[in-house]
């Protein structure tokens, strides 16, 4: 009886869960269009960055405060790896993607971070000795092959090199949140490790403005988009309630219920979104040939999953039900 129960639970996670990580994808993948009428309207990369991350880390705020139930010695004790996350992989990674998609489309800029896997791979390899599987390889140089024809280099088009550098910044920081997401000996709830980062991530930036490292900028006036002017806080409700906060939790709830593994395939929906989103509120479409160069791309980055070692996968179940509230197969819920 315990198995049938624990099968029901699981698939009807997955029921649950399926939606929830696509409208986490989705909801991410909104937020370099949002960005990008900001930043044509005098906002700054990071004056938009610092404001979508304050917005997201106070609705996190209290979430994340009550899922730590008072165990504040295991804040504490993650107190560096809290660091680590907010700076690098939240901070650098969406700093460094704003910057990439001021001067580019925002859907190739988004192709470019989602290489994080390959670099992921490749530092297991080189740090741990982690030898990556022949279908990783070749997954690799699938991606490899999409980036060059997404970014039309043997056309000979002018290729904008600091988006490029951005870009690949944003992939490192992506790859550092992978890296940092996957440790599961730290007894520190994911809202909590979120909801952290982002306070972290946004005082860090907040702090290197006002020393003037970081250069902050905004303006009041409307931005205006493909399908007209909007309030300038529009957007940043936009991209701090959505695309940030709304889908950090999202995406926390739907890989519990999915798993690690399948969740991290659903994300790249987060790509679909980003070029939807680029050519709803900017315009921007990519030509036949990037387009194809970015299904390469995409295509590499699921080879290369594909080719990782399958980790012993926790679906977080559901509450039990009892035996009386069981339908039987095939019956409508």
């Amino acid at each position: 009886m315990s198995m049938v129960s624990d099968d029901i639970a699981a698939r009807r996670g997955v029921r649950l869960g399926l939606p929830l990580a696509i409208g986490a994808a989705f909801a991410f993948g909104m937020s370099g269009g949002w960005a990008r009428g900001l930043i044509d309207a005098g906002w700054t990369p990071g004056a938009a960055v610092t404001a979508r991350i304050w917005v997201a880390a106070l609705v996190l705020l209290i979430p994340a405060i009550l899922s730590l139930r008072g165990r504040w010695g295991v804040l504490r004790h993650n107190i560096g790896m809290i660091a680590a996350y907010g700076l690098l992989a939240v901070a650098a990674t969406q700093l460094c993607y704003f910057q990439a998609v001021a001067v580019m489309d925002v859907g190739i800029a988004l192709l470019i971070e989602y290489t994080a896997p390959i670099a992921v791979v490749l530092w297991l390899w080189l740090r741990r000795g982690e030898r990556p599987s022949r279908r990783s390889i070749l997954g690799a140089a699938i991606a490899f092959v999409g980036l060059v024809l997404m970014l039309d280099i043997l056309t000979g088009a002018t290729v904008n090199g600091a988006g490029i550098l951005w870009a690949l910044g944003a992939m490192v920081g992506a790859a550092t949140y992978f890296l940092l997401s996957a440790r599961a000996d730290t007894g520190l709830p994911p809202i909590a490790l979120a909801g952290g980062g982002l306070l972290l991530g946004a005082s860090g930036l907040t702090v290197a403005g006002l020393v003037g490292v970081l250069p902050i900028a905004w303006t009041t006036d409307d931005i205006t988009y493909r399908f007209g002017s909007v309030p300038w806080f529009v957007p940043v409700l936009a991209i701090g309630l959505i695309a940030t906060a709304l889908a950090y939790m999202l995406g926390i709830v739907s890989t519990r219920m999915l798993g690690s593994r399948l969740a991290s395939f659903i994300a790249l929906a987060e790509v679909v979104a980003a070029l939807l989103f680029g050519w709803l509120l900017l315009g921007q479409l990519p030509d036949l040939l990037q387009m194809f160069g970015g299904v390469l791309v995409l295509a590499g980055v699921v080879v290369v999953k594909l080719g990782e070692p399958a980790p012993a996968e926790f679906v977080e179940p559901l509450p039990e039900a009892r035996l009386s509230d069981v339908e039987p197969e095939g019956t409508a819920v």
